[in-house]
């Protein structure tokens, strides 16, 4: 076997190059990411790893996709094509309707028919770009139902970014950015106001899996997780009104 590399970023859990390869912790959840990647390849998204199966050491296998990960202060222009390329994620991903009971990282159930599959990891670590620009999205193991508003409410959160204190205005142009990008079919305020929404869903999650030992969930416990995202929220919730005062 080629040398192992550790691929940078993320706290939820390790990931290592091998060649041409990313080989990956598997969990009850696996079964059903690897459902959905094959449906998006199956549909012709571009910019997803493909599924390769699993090594002798039951790690899961994706190729690899070239190109490195973005830092916190993205560009417009990526922000605008991120926002492009989850418009169609969304789009493609509408028609996959799989059925029973199916288990996910941080649920478990049926998928209901006002919900789709969401990525629910949408944040600038996540992004992969080369020299023509943004071109794909790592780990999906955090993915599972929700509605569209739950990815773009993260995104705002993590890359707006609405988690830190900011120029007002400079968030609010952000998520009018947002906005016009993804189709005008969220309003900047909407995003705004799902931000929070969606930080308290991060929490729950978070604190659930630590509660359950789900290994990814207890690393974010060493980066300070949901703690962190706690006071992050109750601040922006103070900024808010200056923000929603910009759009």
């Amino acid at each position: 076997m080629d040398d192992e590399i550790a691929l940078p970023g993320g706290n939820v859990g390790g990931a290592v190059r091998v060649g041409d390869t990313v080989r990956r912790a598997t969990g009850p959840w696996t079964p059903a990411v690897h459902g959905l990647l094959n449906y998006l390849a199956d549909a012709g998204l571009t910019g997803i790893p493909r599924v390769l199966g699993y090594d002798d050491r039951g790690r899961e296998i994706l190729d690899y996709l070239p190109g490195t990960s973005y830092g916190e202060d993205v560009p417009d222009d990526v922000l605008a094509d991120a926002m492009r390329w989850l418009a169609r994620y969304h789009r493609v991903v509408s028609s996959y309707r799989p059925e029973g009971e199916i288990v996910w990282r941080t649920s478990r159930g049926e998928l209901a028919a006002d919900q789709i599959i969401c990525m629910h990891d949408y944040g600038w670590y996540n992004w992969i770009g080369t020299e023509a620009g943004f071109s794909g999205v790592i780990d999906w193991d955090m993915a599972g139902p929700g509605v569209p508003l739950d990815d773009i409410a993260f995104t705002a959160w993590n890359t707006a970014p609405l988690a830190l204190p900011g120029d007002p205005s400079y968030q609010a142009a952000r998520l009018r950015l947002m906005a016009s990008a993804y189709g005008d079919t969220f309003t900047p305020l909407q995003i705004l106001e799902g931000a929070p929404i969606r930080a308290q869903r991060s929490v729950r999650v978070i604190r659930a899996g630590q509660e359950a030992g789900d290994a990814g969930m207890l690393n974010l416990a060493k980066v300070g997780e949901p703690e962190r995202t706690e006071h992050r929220l109750k601040d922006l919730q103070r900024r808010i009104p200056e923000i929603a005062a910009q759009l």
